[in-house]
């Protein structure tokens, strides 16, 4: 059986092409699962962006020379198991390539999750390496797997952004503001939602003349500006600044309007064009701009409340955060499908360009029938 694949070349992230390849018999202790449902975000691009950077393309090498695949989020069901531990059928939430099916290699069982073993993750951060069985899954329903695919992963940094910036007081910016760009943007929302219950903190989202009523909609926002509207802001207010899309021209505005500023957090790179610009961090003028790293956090916050309590923290921020998404009575958020390799090549050219409705999550699969 042929495994498709997504390639992304490494220099130019927008030269793509789809890689059929036989399907290699498993060893004994591995599993071949069916991956049935991904999501596609900004996030991803993030991904591919800071691929060499941050290690993103190592975890599923393409074995060609120049070429990587995206990592992407996703459920994916057990179909072929030679380990004793997992079971044809299980079906499984976590991080996969881009493509039709993948084999990994269970270790560390619990009831709740395994990490995957293979030697050339072993080095990477653990938080990407886990999965986790749907049937114990405290944060797992069913009825929303779009969703989940869409918003999981990009919730857990934006809560741990809110969380960071907390932890550190603002960094003395409270009270103040926090000014967030790409405020549209799925990681940007869910940090408004989380931060606008802080005390002390106005939350300020910073996009697009064209997005600028959906921001207003989603009511996590204690202002929307458009960007050429900065100068509403008061220069000499204390802020911090969480800047999701990767945009140097932007950031340097920031760092050279507000004089009161106190910390300039990275969490993206959107704008692949101004990648370039935005590393230019040592020659603006206040804080360092800082990549924030969220595995960090993660094992920092795990160190401080143990694992069982960062778990139930995690669990009640997400259910709260999941019931204002899926309001039916004013959703945030819709999930569009596209099935087939060439409905994958075209949706992932649609998200790296920044075009469509943000109101509508891509939910793809590589295997036509699914999801």
């Amino acid at each position: 059986m042929s495994n498709d694949t997504l390639l992304v070349r490494k220099d130019d992230l927008h030269t793509t092409r789809l890689h059929g390849a036989a399907e290699q018999p498993l060893a004994d202790g591995q599993v071949r699962v069916r991956i049935e449902r991904f999501a596609l975000t900004s996030n991803n691009i993030t991904y591919a962006a800071f691929g060499e950077a941050m290690s993103y393309w190592q975890f599923f090498p393409s074995g060609e020379e120049g070429w990587g695949i995206v990592p992407v989020w996703g459920f994916a069901t057990v179909s072929q198991s030679l380990h004793p531990g997992v079971a044809v059928g299980e079906r499984l939430y976590g991080y996969f390539p881009m493509a039709a099916s993948a084999v990994l290699t269970p270790e560390r069982l619990s009831p709740e999750r395994f990490t995957d073993g293979a030697p050339h993750r072993s080095a990477l951060p653990a938080v990407y390496n886990q999965y986790l069985r749907t049937r114990t899954d405290p944060l797992y329903s069913a009825g929303t797997e779009d969703l989940q695919a869409l918003l999981r992963p990009l919730f857990l940094t934006s809560w741990l952004i809110d969380d960071f910036l907390d932890d550190n007081d603002f960094f003395g910016a409270r009270p103040g503001v926090a000014l967030l760009s790409s405020a549209s943007s799925k990681t940007a929302y869910g940090t408004a939602s989380q931060l606008a219950r802080r005390e002390g903190i106005e939350v300020i989202g910073l996009t697009s003349a064209a997005n600028k009523a959906f921001c207003e909609s989603l009511g996590c926002y204690h202002r929307v500006l458009a960007y050429e509207e900065l100068g509403e802001v008061a220069a000499d207010v204390p802020c911090v600044y969480v800047d999701f899309a990767g945009n140097g021209a932007l950031r340097r505005e920031i760092h050279t309007r507000f004089t009161n500023l106190k910390h300039s957090a990275s969490i993206g790179g959107t704008h692949v064009d101004q990648l370039a610009a935005s590393g230019a961090g040592k020659s603006l003028p206040g804080p360092r701009a800082t990549l924030f790293f969220a595995p960090a956090q993660v094992k920092k916050r795990s160190g401080d409340w143990g694992p069982a309590q960062f778990g139930q923290r995690m669990v009640q921020a997400w259910q709260a955060f999941l019931g204002q998404v899926a309001d039916p009575k004013a959703p945030w958020l819709t999930a569009q499908h596209h099935t087939g390799p060439a409905a994958v090549q075209a949706a992932y050219a649609e998200v790296l360009a920044g075009r469509g409705d943000p109101r509508v999550g891509h939910i793809l699969t590589l295997t036509p029938g699914n999801p």
